[in-house]
């Protein structure tokens, strides 16, 4: 009795690459899931952090008796000045830094724009020329500080711009106690200054700053000395 000859079965190629492709869109898919779950949770958490780093800044208060034994009022704006110069009148600290002014502004014109007494800025105000940012601003304290031999600072600045002040401070300068003292343009509490777009923009634009500030400080990536002597001399 005769054998009959089966002819082998082939496998069907668009079966074969439905399963290739089966295989390539099952771990693209896990990666892309995945993937969107972690960009739904970093933006999620990026929104709770601008939510709390608003808040603290909205309820940021001075001290009722500020006292330290010195005062650093980082310039970006003359009302800052004018509220550290009423600090160091009062006797809130000994002395007083000026960080970051521009090296075309007088000693004599800072005086006049604060209505100071002339033997008030002779006697007990540094002017500091060398700070171009708030990394500089941290520096150029820091030097100011260590050589006065102070240990507790009172910082005047911003309330938006305190909390970025502070870390720089910190990193630069970890013995020394900083002591917020907040200017407050306006009541950012109470008013709705989240449908205020200028002031939405300020708060978001230091927020990412604040973010940036933390990465660059734990890395140490990025970071530069932030002083015009530096940028002169260059590296040594």
């Amino acid at each position: 009795m005769g054998h009959t000859r089966r002819t082998p079965i082939r496998p069907d190629p668009a079966l074969a690459s439905y399963g290739v492709e089966t295989l390539r869109r099952g771990p693209l898919r896990r990666m892309l899931r995945w993937g969107g779950f972690a960009f739904v949770l970093a933006t999620a958490l990026l929104f709770v952090g601008f939510l709390r780093f608003a808040d603290s800044v909205t309820t940021l208060k001075p001290p009722a008796e500020p006292k330290a034994d010195a005062i650093v009022v980082l310039t970006g704006g003359y009302q800052r000045i004018d509220q550290a110069v009423e600090l160091l009148e009062k006797g809130a600290g000994k002395r007083l830094l000026i960080s970051g002014v521009h090296p075309s502004t007088t000693p004599g014109q800072i005086r006049k724009t604060t209505s100071a007494p002339a033997d008030l800025f002779d006697c007990c105000v540094d002017i500091g020329y060398d700070a171009i940012d708030t990394i500089g601003n941290a520096q150029e304290a820091a030097n100011w500080i260590h050589a006065k031999g102070y240990k507790s600072v009172l910082v005047v600045t911003n309330n938006y711009h305190m909390p970025r002040s502070l870390a720089e401070l910190a990193y630069v300068d970890a013995d020394t106690q900083f002591i917020p003292y907040p200017v407050v343009n306006s009541d950012l509490k109470t008013r709705a200054w989240f449908t205020d777009p200028n002031a939405l923009r300020v708060m978001l634009a230091e927020y990412a700053k604040v973010l940036l500030a933390g990465a660059r400080n734990i890395t140490g990536f990025g970071r530069h000395p932030g002083l015009r002597s530096a940028s002169i001399t260059g590296p040594s």
